[in-house]
């Protein structure tokens, strides 16, 4: 038998992709050496010759694949060969070739679409490897499962594995003009100035990222649509983006506007049921395709947020979704609807009025009605992506509709990849809750959205990554994990947390007992810390929900139609959701749910206040009050953050330096944005309550010293919106000249602040308490009397261009030298918008590891 030679070149042309420097632009697919002893086991196991069956893209790459990851882990290149030798080879290809040229391994016959089988036996004596999969893509898979396990130091054991769902989609929220909506990690690697980038390097980086997940497709631009995407002068430049990804087993697809046959057809009317309309959708779709044969589809978000829907027409969202799912139908296409659907000019005064209730609405009426090729994609909670919901309860009302669940990589509510939180144990929660729908057995989310329940025809799992081009795709090393983590349970959602983060770990910084120990133990506990010093017991993350989603402002959810309330007030807070008294919210679940969170006394402390309205000194299963847990839970979110930096840091020489310089600096800068939500919070809830800590921490700080009471020179008091982001009554601001433009301000604009030490004699750290806003780059000298302690501009990347809980930053200055009476100035220099602003001063005793 006759196969294809992968070529002499191929080695020389992958080696420089193993030796990149430490960027995190690798991320799991590093393959470093081994160690000795592994590599030694691996190296007995293995033949020395490669042998790919089949021409097309993806078994090529799976070639390749397997050629650069035994050269990067053990040190080795592999021949190649035409045909299959009788002294044992690696054989890669689809499960039919494979087992037509080595008969004697047994092979199954079939192992499930997109599906792989692994195996190992001998034949004359000889050892052959089998690397197949069932279609072309999944022998794609199986090539990176295989390698996963030998750069995990795993048996390479005989396996056979199939996807839990058809679908797993990634979405990019990228604008055409190459912005990122909730994109944290740079701008887009697909689009740039209303067209696609001519240099698609990342892009296939990204798709290689994917394929060793298993996911199989991926919309490329904002859910917030452009109808330009669908312009035909932009078509031959997606098919471009096709082009470089369908090697990976991607199927490209597109986000769209509904209004589009008007906006950008120019017909009159946007109406589904009008044939002009349904015309223009078929005629669409069939250019794409002639443009891009293997397109996956669309997805479409209507009637949210001000986006056009069917509703201007008197139609129904199944309506809307069926005319484009015909045009897509004849192509093999699907449309996702995003079930994403509320007012957001509800009338917050209305106690009944309830955003949560909202997808359930809407859809439920409509189940039935949607084509075979449309899905309906529905967050995995019933509001949005906050630190803590309930799974959704149109999981479990949608019986005769394709659904599947969307979950947030990119971390919007999540600290925006400032904070290092890991969302798979989030994700698990909603995916393994028992909805208690159908018959015949457990009814988890994962389970009826990949059809395993209602028994559809197709579903699965949705991620929106919004990967950028920053070296790290992120711009946290550590947030990489979310993403492969989804891509995990996109395809096995059976493993476990703990099971994804070590994998993930071993795969991104190696083997070290101590590492693994210590980076698992900081992602695990991760998203508990930050619901602690967020929004526990169901308040939401207490953000601000009308800004950038990113600072604290505990009000920012009150008061306006959004529809994120949590009904804090000076009796009690949590919004009733409750059957009894409340919007009725809770009645949408089963009975058997149902009985778990309508009544008070057994509802999960953990939901509590998502589900119903509690007086402040309400009782938890713990038996603390409310009040006093809200105090404790921020105090400990914080701490926990001090201590993953210290643990952190313990790790030096164990990490290469820049990745681990680079955690280092973001784990610093998340112990003090901790700080500022824990402060703001635990404030803003003694103001409301009346009650005072029972630890006497809240509003009672012994080692800080309000910028405002120092001796100002050219500095002016300035209130902060919202009030609860500064520390006292507010910050000092340096005002520049009225005519000055950035880079210009002169020396003679510098404002000081000085303050007076009164401790002891010693050693001590200096916590320096600034605003940074997004609008100029102000310069800030700290001198203890005549000495220059440092020096830094307050230039950071953060979303916020006034003095509030986004821009509250911190400096720290270890082991200054101070005694009595010494002065501590601040000096300020404006520059443009940005005015060298002041909260307060800290002086500890050095080294202590959380204020």
């Amino acid at each position: 038998m006759r196969l294809r030679s992968l070529g002499s070149t191929l080695v020389l042309l992958l080696v420089p992709a193993v030796a990149t420097a430490e960027t995190g632009q690798a991320a799991w697919l590093r393959y470093t050496p081994l160690d000795a002893a592994a590599a030694r086991r691996y190296q007995a196991q293995l033949p020395a010759t490669l042998v790919v069956l089949g021409d097309s893209s993806p078994v090529r790459k799976a070639g390749e694949e397997i050629a650069l990851g035994i050269r990067g882990m053990l040190g080795r290149d592999l021949k190649t060969s035409t045909s299959v030798p009788p002294d044992g080879a690696i054989v890669v290809g689809p499960l039919a070739s494979v087992r037509s040229a080595l008969p004697a391994l047994g092979l199954p016959a079939t192992v499930g679409a997109d599906g792989f089988a692994l195996k190992s036996g001998s034949a004359g004596g000889a050892t052959f490897v089998a690397i197949a999969g069932e279609s072309d893509r999944g022998t794609l898979y199986g090539a990176f499962a295989w390698l996963r396990r030998m750069a995990t130091n795993q048996p390479l054991a005989d396996d056979v594995q199939a996807p839990y769902a058809p679908i797993r989609w990634v979405n990019e929220w990228n604008n055409i003009d190459g912005t990122i909506e909730r994109g944290y990690g740079g701008r887009s690697i697909f689009w740039d100035g209303g067209h696609i980038r001519q240099d698609l390097s990342r892009a296939g980086e990204y798709g290689r990222l994917l394929a060793s997940l298993g996911i199989n497709g991926i919309s490329i631009n904002n859910v917030n649509a452009n109808p330009q995407v669908l312009s035909p002068d932009l078509l031959p430049e997606i098919a471009r983006v096709a082009d470089v990804l369908r090697p990976w087993g991607l199927r490209l697809a597109l986000a769209i506007d509904f209004g589009s046959p008007q906006s950008l057809g120019k017909l009159p009317t946007y109406d589904p049921l009008d044939p002009a309309v349904v015309a223009w959708w078929k005629a669409r779709a069939d250019d794409i395709y002639r443009a891009i044969p293997d397109f996956g589809g669309f997805v479409l978000k209507a009637d949210s947020e001000g986006r056009v829907g069917p509703s201007a027409y008197g139609r129904t969202h199944a309506d809307a979704a069926n005319v484009v799912a015909r045009a897509l139908a004849p192509h093999g296409g699907v449309i996702f609807y995003r079930g994403f659907v509320y007012d957001h000019h509800m009338d917050w005064n209305n106690p009944k009025n309830d955003r949560a209730r909202a997808a359930y609405d809407n859809f439920r009426p409509l189940d039935g009605q949607f084509d075979p090729n449309a899905i309906v994609q529905i967050k995995h909670g019933p509001i949005d992506f906050q630190v803590r919901e309930p799974a959704s309860p149109l999981f479990g009302a949608l019986e005769r509709t394709n659904e599947a669940i969307e979950l947030q990589i990119t971390q919007e509510y999540m600290g925006q990849s400032r904070h290092t939180v890991f969302l798979v144990p989030m994700w698990k929660e909603a995916l393994d809750f028992d909805l208690h729908v159908g018959a015949g057995g457990p009814s988890p989310v994962k389970a009826i959205v990949a059809g395993r329940v209602f028994h559809r025809p197709t579903g699965g799992f949705v991620g929106v990554s919004n990967v950028g081009l920053a070296p790290n795709w992120f711009n946290n090393h550590l947030s990489q994990a979310n993403l492969y983590g989804f891509g995990r349970l996109a395809w096995n959602p059976d493993l476990t947390s703990r099971q994804i983060t070590d994998e993930w770990t071993r795969l991104t910084f190696g083997g070290d007992p101590r590492v693994l120990e210590t980076v698992t133990r900081i992602q695990l506990d991760s998203w508990p810390a930050y619901e602690s010093y967020t929004g526990p017991l169901g308040l939401q993350t207490l953000t601000d929900i009308v800004g950038n989603h990113y600072g604290v402002a505990v009000e920012a959810s009150e008061r306006n139609g959004w529809g994120q309330w949590h009904r804090a007030d000076d009796t009690g807070v949590g919004m009733d959701r409750s059957v009894a008294t409340g919007t009725g919210f809770i009645g949408q679940y089963a009975p058997p749910v149902r009985a778990i969170y309508e009544p008070l006394e057994k509802c999960p402390d953990e939901l509590l206040l998502f589900m119903h309205h509690v007086p402040y000194m309400h009782r938890l299963h713990s038996g603390k009050s409310v009040i006093q847990y809200i105090y404790d839970s921020h105090y400990e979110g914080a701490a926990a953050v001090a201590g993953y930096l210290h643990d952190w840091s313990a790790l030096q020489g164990r990490i290469d330096d820049q990745r681990f310089e680079d955690v280092r600096a973001q784990l610093d800068y998340q112990a003090g944005q901790a700080i500022v939500w824990r402060d703001a919070v635990t404030r803003w809830f003694h103001h409301a309550s009346g009650i005072a800590d029972a630890r006497g921490r809240v509003d009672n700080y012994p080692d800080r010293i309000e910028a405002e009471s120092a001796r100002l020179k050219g500095y002016e008091v300035k209130a902060v919106t919202p009030w609860e982001t500064a520390s006292g009554k507010g910050a000092v601001a340096c005002p520049p000249s009225p005519s000055a433009s950035a880079g210009q301000v002169p020396p003679s604009a510098m404002c000081t602040a000085e303050f007076t030490y009164s401790g002891p004699e010693g050693n001590h750290d200096i916590v320096v308490q600034y605003y940074d806003v997004n609008t100029g780059a102000a310069r800030f000298t700290l001198r203890v009397g005549d000495r220059v302690v440092g020096q830094w501009t307050a230039a950071d990347r953060l979303p916020t261009r006034r003095l509030d809980g986004s821009s509250s930053s911190r400096r720290i200055f270890r082991d200054v030298a101070l005694k009595r009476g010494d002065a501590i100035v601040i000096e300020g220099i404006p520059d443009a918008g940005e005015t060298a602003a002041l909260d307060y001063i800290e002086v500890q005793p050095s080294g202590r590891s959380i204020r």
